[in-house]
Parts: structure tokens; sequence; C-alpha cells
């Protein structure tokens, strides 16, 4: 007898696919990349089976490239997702998002007193530790912890 395998999420012609999402992530990463205000074609699944991490999210967006600085609000709540780039069917680049060295106007500084939350600059932080997700502010020196970053 012969198993039949089936997609199940359609194939994207070109576009990005963002995978091994973890499932309690999911809707936050497809809101930090503003998916709801898109006309693009996009295919959501969670929960899916992974032999990486159990379960797992997967987002298709058709005919939509990201820049540098959107992938890098992804990898605040959800490092280590796999970002596949794909053209005519098939993955043309395929990476693993990781947090940058720096983070430029992502993240808001939860210090009242700091300049970048009271004059019209962009703030600036330097990540201190990936494995942790703690980052620190450039201006006012501010640690914050994974759990406590507020993404703009």
């Amino acid at each position: 007898m012969v198993k039949k395998k089936e997609l199940q999420v359609a194939a994207l012609e070109n576009g990005t696919a963002i995978d091994h999402i973890p499932p309690s992530q999911l809707f936050k990463v497809a809101s930090l990349l503003g998916l709801e205000k898109m006309d693009n074609t996009i295919t959501i699944g969670n929960n899916f089976h992974s032999k990486k991490m159990e379960s797992k999210g997967v987002i298709k967006i058709a005919n939509k490239f990201f820049a540098e600085d959107e992938i890098n609000r992804i990898s605040l709540i959800a490092p280590n997702v796999i970002l596949n780039i794909i053209r005519d069917y098939e993955v043309v680049e395929k990476k693993t998002v990781t947090l940058p060295e720096e983070l430029v106007d992502v993240v808001k500084c939860n210090n009242p007193k700091c300049i970048t939350n009271n004059e019209p600059m962009l703030s600036r932080f330097e990540v201190i530790d990936k494995g942790k997700g703690s980052i620190r502010c450039r201006y006012c020196e501010r640690k914050i912890n994974k759990e406590d970053i507020v993404i703009k």
C-alpha cells in the first residue's frame, strides 16, 4: 500500500514562508509583521507536527519579502524561526532568524526619563545576552529582560 503524502499548506509561488514559530507566539508574530493590514494572500497554520520542536506554527505570505528590521522584530519574541524566501516555487534562501547585535527603533525604553521617550529620536538597544534576550538602552543604560520588552 502506498501512503499518500499531501501538503497541509498550499505551495507558494513567490514570497516568504516563516517556519518553526513556537505555537504560543504565532499570532504575536502575525501582529508584529502587520499581516492584518496586508492585501497579500496569507496562509497561517498552527500546531503542525515538527521533528525539531514537537509542534510549530507556519506563516506563508505571497509576494512579500521582508526588510531586515521587520525580521529583527520577530527575533525578540520567536528566536530561531526559519525564514524561507521562495521564487518560482523554489526556496532560494533559507536563514535562521537570530537577534542582531543592535536594535534600532524596534523597542521602546521602559525608563520614562530616558531621552528616547522625551525627544523625537530613535531608540537604540544593544543585545547583551542573545540566549536570554536581554537588551540595554544605549542612552540611559537601562537593562531590559526579554519578558519586559515593549516592541514599538
